[in-house]
């Protein structure tokens, strides 16, 4: 009996760290979703906290592509010289990772 007890409560324990688990990766990608949308907001202070978040993040292909987008979008001076700078650390950071890939 004793061992049966065991057995549901480690079962029980796994169910709920696994929704636990999922409930936090669908959390993580609707905050990612939303930077990504803020970055073409209205508002210019959502659009440069959504800039930050994204200088954050991994260099990648499609986020160079989104970057290059917004800085034909930005009206305003300031914020495409951040989207700037940022790019290019981006376009580096791929640069680096092909040619070590490469070698």
């Amino acid at each position: 009996m004793d061992s049966k007890r065991v057995l549901q409560t480690t079962g029980f324990t796994v169910l709920a760290v696994a929704a636990v688990a999922a409930l936090g990766a669908i959390l993580v990608r609707d905050q990612i979703s939303r930077h990504q949308r803020d970055l073409f907001s209205p508002h210019p202070l959502r659009r440069l906290a959504a800039l930050s978040y994204l200088g954050s993040r991994s260099a990648s292909v499609d986020l160079v592509m989104l970057l290059r987008d917004f800085m034909a979008w930005e009206p305003r001076p300031l914020i495409r010289r951040r989207a700037g700078a940022i790019l290019v650390r981006l376009e580096d950071a791929l640069a680096t990772r092909a040619a070590s890939g490469a070698s």
